[in-house]
């Protein structure tokens, strides 16, 4: 894939993963439509990034999500790449929790369903280009969960499960499907967790080269090595990842 000249639609621009996509895919010349459900950050992210396009969207409001669909179909129909990658992570005990219904909805539609509902919404814009994507986001543990993120855990699985079957039904499209597979990355989500962090900066950069080399699932950083252990001993992979 060709990483300039591209009209890219990013969720969660404003911080973390996203905030490293913007700063490298400016770099490069492409324009970016960065979503946001806070308008303060996006102002925030413009005036550091003033070419940007800035659009607001509550991933966890399916209507939101509608809306920014019927706007990209209206006003952005230049858009040849949609990048999933906002998401949460609620870590809690369920036998503890009093607020665990609104919890898990919330989680499983920014995680899962409306990344899911933007692609199929967006699909008919990049069917119609010659170099177009679509990019999810998903985990190193959505193979080997953690006891404390259930439902994260579950919507990662989701989204890798979700991407390779697109990928399947749109391989005699002009739509390549990729899926970036981060390990631990040091962001304001996972801050006081876990150990051995990877950067935003490091976990860009290494999704850069295998998105201009055309690798589609993309295991970054220590993901390589846990998947290899989740083939070869599970068992293992499972206690390593357990206590996260």
């Amino acid at each position: 894939m060709n990483t300039n000249n591209n009209v890219i639609l990013l969720t969660g621009g404003t911080s973390g993963i996203g905030l490293e996509m913007v700063r490298q895919f400016s770099s490069f010349g492409n324009t970016l439509l960065v979503t946001s459900s806070n308008q303060r950050n996006l102002e925030i992210l413009q005036t550091q990034f003033p070419k940007i396009i800035p659009l607001i969207c509550d991933l966890a409001d399916e209507e939101s999500v509608r809306n920014l669909v019927r706007k990209c179909l209206a006003d952005h129909r230049d858009i040849n790449i949609v990048i999933t990658n906002a998401g949460i992570q609620e870590n809690y005990r369920w036998t503890e929790e009093p607020e665990g219904h609104e919890k898990i909805n919330r989680e499983i539609r920014v995680n899962f369903t409306s990344p899911m509902q933007l692609i199929y919404g967006l699909l008919p814009l990049l069917t119609t280009k010659n170099n177009a994507a679509v990019i999810t986001v998903s985990s190193g543990l959505a193979f080997a969960p953690k006891q404390s993120a259930p439902i994260y855990c579950a919507t990662k699985a989701a989204i890798h499960n979700a991407t390779k079957a697109l990928r399947y039904q749109l391989d005699t499209t002009t739509v390549k499907v990729f899926e970036i597979i981060p390990p631990l990355v040091d962001t304001a989500m996972t801050q006081g967790r876990g150990k051995g962090k990877i950067s935003p900066e490091q976990l860009v950069d290494e999704f850069i080269r295998n998105f201009q080399a055309d690798r589609l699932e993309m295991n970054i950083g220590k993901t390589k090595l846990l998947r290899l252990i989740q083939r070869i001993v599970p068992t293992l992979a499972d206690r390593i990842m357990k206590h996260g």
